[in-house]
């Protein structure tokens, strides 16, 4: 009991210093709903102004900015105790959420930017922009800007995330983010000869086929195909063209490894 106490106790904690963290901030645009007990004059819906601050009856001019909605209802508290009420009860309703947005880029049905509504996450903001193209790489990039001024790249893997459902990579979107799905490249291999449809194939740059799986998508060999003299011409760095002979049959009886094209 005590054993399982303990780890229970290493896997909660870290998500609750999470939650705290990453608890919303006020900013412009965004539509408050003020009510304060005893007080009606204050009980009013109003809007962030573009430089953080909010206008009250009474109280004037605040500046709230970057404020939690608990910090803004503590400092509200604090400057109607001072002058208008004993123990003063002041709630907030965050009706709109303007100021924080993410930005999708890339391979997805609706690109553009989005509304950071409380707390989302990576996959909640692809599905608000509908969802991920077939043209999709195989990488989600996520631009992210540091307090000092620069800007890190977060790299997630689309197998992991989405097929695998690994739930690490699902991160909490953050004010400013960038949201890149590279497009995948599309490059043609050719098969000629004794295959059973020659021809052009299509590939993803992030998938790459081998030799022998190239052969598969072609039909297979042909009845007079010569297994043992499979000829494969691509270019050099430099532009090249070179020829690499390849004994197929080698690689069928697990002799040799399979040629990555």
């Amino acid at each position: 009991l005590i054993i399982v106490g303990i780890s229970l106790c290493m896997i909660f904690l870290p998500v609750y210093s999470q939650v705290v963290s990453q608890e919303y901030r006020v900013g412009p645009k965004d539509l408050l709903e003020i009510s304060v007990f005893g007080l009606d004059e204050l009980n009013t819906t109003v809007r962030v102004s573009e430089d953080g601050n909010i206008t009250l009856p009474l109280l004037g001019e605040i500046e709230i900015e970057g404020m939690t909605k608990t910090q803004v209802e503590n400092k509200l508290r604090d400057l109607l105790a001072e002058k208008y009420l004993q123990d003063p009860q002041v709630t907030i309703f965050i009706r709109e959420y303007q100021s924080k947005r993410v930005s999708v880029l890339g391979a997805v049905s609706n690109p553009g930017p989005y509304e950071l509504l409380g707390s989302q996450t990576l996959m909640q903001i692809i599905a608000m922009a509908g969802g991920m193209t077939p043209e999709a790489g195989d990488r989600i990039i996520v631009l992210r800007q540091q307090e000092d001024g620069t800007s890190r790249s977060i790299r997630i893997s689309v197998e992991e995330l989405v097929i695998k459902g690994n739930a690490r990579l699902n991160i909490q979107m953050e004010p400013g983010d960038i949201i890149n799905i590279p497009v995948d490249e599309i490059f043609h291999i050719y098969v000629f000869g004794q295959v059973n449809s020659p021809g052009a194939l299509e590939v993803k740059s992030s998938n790459i086929p081998t030799l022998l799986r190239v052969i598969a998508q072609a039909g297979g060999f042909g009845e007079r195909a010569a297994k043992g003299r499979v000829l494969i011409k691509r270019k050099d760095e430099e532009g090249k063209e070179i020829e690499i002979k390849v004994n197929v049959k080698d690689i069928i009886k697990g002799k040799k490894e399979d040629v990555q094209l």
